[in-house]
């Protein structure tokens, strides 16, 4: 059975969809089978694993909004082990669309439980924002990721996230729990980041990720190729943090 984990930070530029697409990615390249769910209306998870968006007939709207199988909408990457349903710019109107519809909370999590047996991992890249596109997919997770770039506003961003996962987690989804909190774009020369990092740790004891995310050039071009980092350049930084990464989840996932 599939473990579903969201990727999530209100606060957009800190490195979200580049880790929903590499350490899915990375998770497949170590034999795990993994499924991307794109729901930010921005498709850059869609484009960052080669998928043109202008091409794609069913996508994570038409499942949340129609009603559409999630079986249909899943598509296979060029990438070992990974599949995506793809996100559509029809996405962005969906939040006053989701208002009018019955228990709109629950739409991605009823149609991903149908897929949750054929994959090892789900990983759902949410819009930088709290709407009903995000608290769909903290309906339907089993955790929350949270990358977070440290840097001075970094906390203020993440208490207002802990609240919605509370709230989430108090009306929706009682066994939602916390994945971990990733550091990205990160440079331990500056003293700000070792403040912030002290302090992520004790907001958050027990649940930071020993792996960190460097800042690094070839993060992010690769995007830009619609290639993960591993598969753009295998010998950089940020391929080899990734892969650390995506192996650290796998262990901590076992048992």
């Amino acid at each position: 059975m599939g473990k579903i984990i969201a990727v999530t930070n209100q606060k957009g530029g800190v490195g979200k969809t580049t880790t929903a697409v590499n350490l899915s990615a990375g998770i497949g390249k170590a034999g795990k089978k993994c499924l991307l769910v794109d729901v930010d209306p921005q498709g850059n998870a869609t484009s960052g694993v080669g998928i043109d968006k202008r091409t794609v007939k069913n996508s994570a709207y038409d499942i949340i909004i129609d009603g559409v199988k999630a079986a249909d909408a899943v598509l296979h990457t060029a990438y070992d082990n990974l599949d995506i349903i793809p996100s559509s710019i029809e996405l962005a109107a969906a939040d006053i669309e989701l208002i009018e519809i019955e228990h709109r909370e629950a739409r991605l999590k009823n149609a991903l439980a149908l897929l949750k047996s054929s994959y090892d991992y789900i990983f759902v890249d949410c819009p930088p924002s709290l709407g009903l596109i995000t608290t769909n997919a903290l309906c339907a997770a089993d955790t929350v990721l949270v990358p977070i770039q440290p840097e001075y506003y970094a906390l203020e961003g993440l208490s207002q996230l802990m609240n919605s996962v509370r709230i989430i987690k108090r009306r929706y989804n009682n066994h939602l729990d916390i994945e971990g909190v990733l550091l990205t774009m990160y440079d331990g020369r500056l003293n700000l980041t070792q403040q912030v990092v002290s302090e992520v740790k004790k907001f958050f004891p027990k649940k930071v990720f020993s792996t960190v995310i460097p800042r690094g050039v070839r993060l992010s071009e690769a995007p830009s190729f619609g290639m993960p980092v591993m598969y753009f350049d295998k010998g950089c930084k940020g391929a080899a943090a990734y892969n650390e990464l995506a192996k650290e989840v796998i262990k901590n996932n076992k048992g």
